[in-house]
């Protein structure tokens, strides 16, 4: 089986106008869906390639509440067939340099945007087997130069169980590609389960006396520390309406 690689993608709007984010979020959700007709990959003027193979996955407004600049948009893309799949077929419109690489539809409407190929590692489900959430937890963490294996191996053999005992449910463990000090995990949660785990965890700290306490969550916390070396932060995804990971029906 080949290994299943991915794109997320973080994107920025400035200066801050609240309907750009809606703008391109609509926009992308709508030009994926046109691919699904699709035979071959075609480079067009206007939105770069279009592929079935290249798919979005998940299309989110980042929730700035819990730590993401405002505002903002993540996306996370599949390559179906792995490298020599979407993976190519990304690469090859960057051969040669074609002018219709210089050329968009959304020209002007972001700001900035900042990728990451990612690679699942064992214990990452099939996108198609997981189910649709109505939040996403989006963990991006610094490791140890050479331990982004083992800390995803940590917390597919630990952290796993004990999240999904809170009601959230593993959707990737990835390897963030061409570096040695990253890694991305993304799981499906509730707003309720969101929310019982962070009492869980005020609780364990001697700061909810109404809510019943893990004291694994802590445990998690400071083990986790043997694979890290920086920067560990965790903050939340709303699904738009029309990518593959929401919940919500097709908006227009």
């Amino acid at each position: 089986m080949r290994r299943a690689i991915y794109l997320i993608e973080e994107v920025d709007f400035r200066p801050m106008n609240s309907r750009r984010p809606l703008e391109y979020l609509t926009w992308l959700t709508r030009y994926k869906r046109e691919d699904e007709t699709l035979e071959r990959p075609t480079l067009t003027s206007g939105t770069s390639i279009r592929s079935r193979d290249i798919d979005l996955a998940g299309a989110f407004y980042a929730v700035g509440i819990t730590g993401h600049p405002q505002f903002k948009a993540v996306t996370l893309w599949e390559c179906h067939g792995g490298w020599d799949g979407g993976w190519r077929q990304m690469m090859n419109i960057y051969r040669g340099v074609d002018d219709r690489l210089f050329l968009s539809d959304i020209d002007d409407l972001r700001f900035s945007a900042f990728s990451r190929p990612l690679g699942a590692v064992p214990g990452t489900p099939s996108l198609a087997d997981v189910g649709r959430s109505e939040f996403y937890l989006f963990e991006s963490a610094r490791v140890r130069p050479g331990a982004a294996l083992d800390y995803l191996e940590a917390v597919r053999a630990e952290r796993a169980p004990l999240m999904a005992e809170h009601g959230h449910e593993l959707v990737g463990l990835y390897e963030v590609l061409f570096c040695d000090t990253e890694v991305v995990t993304i799981w499906g949660v509730s707003l309720d389960d969101h929310l019982r785990t962070q009492r869980a965890r005020d609780a364990a700290l001697g700061l909810d006396d109404e809510a019943e306490p893990d004291d694994r969550l802590l445990g998690w916390a400071k083990r986790a520390r043997d694979h890290l070396d920086g920067p560990w932060r965790e903050t939340l995804l709303a699904p738009f309406p029309g990518c593959r990971l929401s919940p919500a029906p097709v908006r227009g």
